[in-house]
């Protein structure tokens, strides 16, 4: 072997192809190549929002300049000495992963979006992965991961190596400062113009939205949460004797108005619906576009018009008020979780034992929600509460939201990945989960009105809609300021016994007559407490839905 070394080294051959070359170089170069690689290859939605604003060719030079040095600037204290390689290739895999995310479903990674992911179940994560993903990461992320790990970093002494890399962050950040400086009109500009732009701004997005939302991530009061309507207590009895309430409130999952037959869409996608004596509200506006945003807002008494994100986490909600006046609540869960709102009352998580024949390993249909229900209603001797949480139209795996008999609509797209499948079967597979939706809710005022111990009703709204691919868009989330109506505006739908229409008072033909009004999840904090007959000052009754169309009752409670 050593014959062969000096046989090399007389052909003056150099080390380095001996030894095995790698490249080697700085860590301040390496992270400038790795910068300029996000600028150029993993933004391309904005670069594609950019083009569409008509900017100037001298404003995205600008940009380009400013974005490739704000991040180096940022990453200097992290991409560092022994940490340069590792920190370097994990950015570029997570940077792929977004990029993959932003391009297929136009995801703006907000403060929002990053406390939605964090707050995933493993359920959903499973369904956002696709072969494509994977094929997206391996080449746009694993690969230049890979040339990074593989170069070598050279590494001077400490203070040799702080007074560099300090050197490098001003220079870095002066750069971007005189770049936004001389493109100051037209950035500036471009950035009031687009609010969401900033968002697709990767791996930049990615990185502040999860510090703010990590930053902002409540671990909940040391003591008791707020109380809320102190002096709440059922007023039974004031308007004459009734037997015990039932209200079954269904919250939806990701149907949007539009596609809600009873709405007048052109597909009768709720005709058991439309077959039962209901009333539809056609203009009804979530909370958020989201399940993280809309279930805490839509129970507490704050609402969307003073929205309050950590005053919401630190409140009693609708379901503690209604506890504490003797109400039977409780919670069924066939999705993720209540995201902190039954954490007082506990949540029943429907499992695959209860009935084997709707699940297929750990997601079950959502007619599970209807398995003992009867039971339950009729073991209670006093008002009950209790909230289903269906699965719904959670995407983007809508196929599997319904059994083969509700296919109506067809071709579906059996994929998670929308950019596989055509817009006509995406909302086809759409469509069909919500005819199943219906049939559950049809099923469910059948038991409604079989039993008889309980006067009852059943009010379904969806907590968000969805997007479809307008605009570019899929799935939800997007930011509430810049957020589609297809994502705010979802349906909902009232079912009222004759036992509990007589007893409470109302008058159906006014009720039928006001549905037509604009409404809004702030609505249901009051409904719900008028419906129970629930005396307290923060009642107020031109909320309560069901108010004006109420006699007695309603006069007893004011």
């Amino acid at each position: 072997m050593s014959t062969v070394r000096d046989s090399l080294r007389r052909l003056q051959v150099p080390d380095l192809a001996i030894r095995g070359w790698r490249p080697s170089m700085s860590g301040e170069a390496l992270l400038a190549l790795v910068c300029a690689y996000f600028v150029l290859a993993c933004n391309g939605t904005f670069w594609q929002a950019v083009a569409r604003a008509g900017t100037s060719p001298r404003v995205r030079i600008v940009l380009a300049v400013a974005v490739f040095a704000l991040h180096a600037c940022v990453l200097a204290p992290f991409a560092w000495r022994a940490a340069t390689r590792p920190v370097l290739a994990a950015l570029l895999v997570l940077t792929a992963c977004a990029n993959w995310y932003a391009s297929r479903y136009a995801v703006l990674f907000d403060v929002d979006m990053l406390r939605n992911i964090l707050h995933t179940d493993m359920a959903e994560s499973r369904e956002l992965l696709s072969p494509g993903l994977l094929v997206h990461v391996a080449v746009a992320g694993g690969l230049p991961a890979a040339l990074v790990l593989w170069t070598r970093v050279r590494i001077p002494s400490l203070r040799q190596d702080l007074r560099r890399r300090a050197l490098f962050a001003i220079a870095m950040l002066a750069l971007a400062l005189v770049a936004l400086a001389i493109g100051s009109q037209g950035v500036f500009s471009l950035m009031r113009n687009d609010h969401a732009l900033r968002h697709r701004i990767t791996p930049g997005n990615v990185l502040v939205s999860t510090v703010r939302a990590l930053s902002q991530e409540e671990r909940g009061p040391a003591g008791p949460r707020e109380t809320v309507a102190a002096d709440a207590r059922r007023i039974v009895g004031a308007a004459g004797p009734r037997r015990p309430r039932v209200l079954v409130l269904v919250v939806g999952e990701t149907v949007r108005a539009d596609h809600w037959g009873l709405n007048g869409y052109a597909r009768q996608t709720t005709p058991e619906l439309a077959r039962r004596d209901v009333v539809n509200f056609p203009d009804v506006t979530a909370c958020g576009t989201s399940t993280e945003v809309s279930l805490p807002c839509m129970f507490s008494i704050l609402g969307r018009e003073h929205y309050d994100r950590v005053a919401i986490r630190h409140q009693e909600n609708l379901l503690d008020v209604l506890a504490r006046t003797g109400v039977a609540v409780a919670w069924r869960d066939n999705q993720s979780g209540c995201k902190g709102v039954c954490d007082a009352i506990g949540m029943q998580a429907m499992q695959p034992a209860q009935a084997p024949a709707l699940c297929t390993g750990n997601r079950c249909l959502d007619a599970i929600l209807l398995a003992g229900l009867r039971e339950r209603i009729e073991a209670a001797d006093d008002d009950v509460l209790i909230v289903l949480h269906p699965l719904g139209n959670h995407g983007p795996n809508y196929f599997e939201r319904y059994p083969a008999a509700f296919e109506h609509y067809r071709p579906t797209c059996r994929h998670g990945d929308p950019g596989r499948c055509s817009r006509e079967q995406i909302v086809n597979a759409y469509d069909n989960a919500i005819g199943y939706t219906d049939a559950v809710l049809g099923e469910l005022i059948d038991l409604l009105g079989a039993q008889h111990g309980h006067d009852a009703a059943m009010l379904y709204v969806s907590d968000h809609g969805e997007s479809l691919g307008e605009y570019g868009l899929f799935l939800h989330g997007a930011p509430l300021a810049i957020a589609p109506r297809q994502q705010l505006q979802v349906p909902m739908t009232l079912w009222l016994s004759p036992a509990v229409t007589g007893s409470a008072g109302i008058d159906r033909d006014c009720l039928e007559r006001i549905a037509g009004d604009a409404y809004s999840h702030d609505n249901l904090f009051d409904t719900v407490l008028g419906f129970f007959d629930v005396q307290t000052r923060d009642y107020r009754p031109a909320r309560d839905i069901l108010h004006p169309c109420q006699r007695a009752s309603a006069a007893a409670r004011a």
